[in-house]
């Protein structure tokens, strides 16, 4: 299994307004998408100087199935809202 985790540090103006949309297209990505097999995701509740803003984590078959989401049309809407609200996405991607 392939364990898959995102780090996202909004830009300073961003809103709930923005934030919303995003959680509801990731909401609705395991049902749409059937490489994946675990996903959650939400908002950092401690807010330290060190903290990122949001954060997902999921899980996988394999590097291949990683990859099809990846470039999954779904994903891609998502990455495309996540791409106007974020200043920082890092990721880190390790086999369980």
């Amino acid at each position: 299994m392939v364990r898959h985790i995102v780090f996202m540090k909004f830009k300073p103006e961003t809103g709930d307004d923005r934030i919303t949309p995003v959680e509801k297209g990731l909401g609705a990505l395991p049902g749409l998408i059937a490489e994946i097999r675990s996903f959650e995701f939400g908002r950092d509740v401690v807010r330290s100087d060190r903290s990122y803003d949001f954060a997902l984590v999921a899980g996988f078959d394999d590097m291949e199935a990683l990859s099809r989401y990846q470039v999954h049309p779904e994903h891609q809407k998502v990455v495309g809202l996540l791409k106007e609200i974020c200043q920082d996405i890092k990721a880190v991607d390790y086999e369980v």
